[in-house]
């Protein structure tokens, strides 16, 4: 049953995977036993529908690499949130109501890719309710590969970097553009390094809500030899002003590529981050977990034998009304 079966419900009950069968087949993951608890990915905005469209999409490519994960959005406190009669709800109201149904308190992942001001807020509402929260997305090589996927969808790089033909339009220096101050800065220069392996090219980290931050390394890039500097955003949408990057691109001149928005790999980022913060199995929960994807292969396997044997029953079998 989905969430949408229970009307005014802001945390979904779970939903059990199928398991596959044959000897290629791969016992259901350990790492969400029952009653583990749910997924909260904790938005840097108000509800609105520039956010709904990002993180929904998230989600969903969350549940295909998890199956059976419970998921939930909570939003900061805004007018569409909560209080509306909307299905949108605040990352307060999910903690209040698991607390009051007395299920395990939600695990909290930050939907940022690094260092940002809402953090203290949300580590301070989780203290609360004795709430979990995991370290942000980023740095991670998932996120240079969502940005250089950008960066070549707005002609500013090549997709592949084993094709070595070139792009008149290609950047030959990149200002990865984040926002969270200075240490978002810091933080994103790792994630810089990697891109720049990928790209070839230098990078050079800088923040959207510092003032002066990106021009100033447009510049640098300048200073040593770039002549086509491009700006990427390391962000994922919801937790940036969309006017502080068409403003950076206005200010510098220099072309920009899209936020990552719903990019797979960021989906696959929230799963694991997630996965990481729950305990490890106990051997007693591996082998009960193996024991039990033994136990229906052998059962799917005796079942195909004894419907497949003989044409009579093969027959009859066919024949059977459907309604039985």
């Amino acid at each position: 049953m989905s969430t949408a079966a229970i009307p005014g419900a802001p945390l979904p009950v779970r939903t059990p995977g199928s398991r596959a069968r044959g000897r290629h087949r791969r016992p259901e993951r350990p790492e969400i036993p029952a009653g583990s608890p749910a997924l909260v990915l904790a938005v840097p905005a108000t509800a609105g529908p520039e956010s709904h469209s990002v993180v929904e999409e998230l989600l969903s490519i969350v549940r295909s690499e998890q199956s059976g994960i419970q998921t939930a959005v909570g939003y900061l406190p805004g007018e569409a949130a909560g209080g509306t009669g909307g299905d949108d709800h605040t990352v307060a109201e999910l903690l209040a109501t698991a607390a009051e149904a007395g299920l395990p308190a939600p695990v909290l992942v930050p939907l940022v890719p690094g260092p940002h001001g809402f953090l203290t807020e949300l580590h301070a509402l989780a203290a609360e309710y004795g709430a979990p929260v995991t370290d942000v997305l980023g740095p991670h090589p998932l996120l240079a590969e969502a940005v250089h996927v950008r960066l070549s969808e707005a002609g500013l790089a090549r997709a592949d970097r084993a094709r070595l033909f070139a792009i008149a339009t290609a950047a030959d220096g990149v200002v990865l553009t984040t926002v969270g101050g200075e240490d978002a800065a810091a933080a994103a220069g790792i994630t810089g390094v990697l891109l720049a392996a990928r790209l070839a090219v230098p990078v050079v980290p800088a923040a959207l809500d510092v003032p002066g931050s990106v021009a100033a390394a447009v510049n640098h890039l300048k200073e040593t030899g770039s002549q086509r500097p491009a700006l990427a955003p390391l962000v994922i949408g919801p937790e940036a002003d969309s006017e502080l990057l068409a403003t950076a691109a206005e200010e510098t001149g220099c072309p920009s590529a899209a936020p990552l928005g719903a990019y797979p790999t960021v989906g696959q980022l929230i799963a694991a981050t997630y996965l990481a913060a729950l305990p490890a199995p106990s051997p007693e929960e591996l082998a009960r977990a193996e024991a039990e994807a033994e136990a229906a292969e052998a059962a799917g396997g005796a079942h195909a034998g004894h419907s497949g044997h003989g044409g009579h029953g093969a027959h009859a079998a066919a024949e059977e009304p459907s309604g039985r």
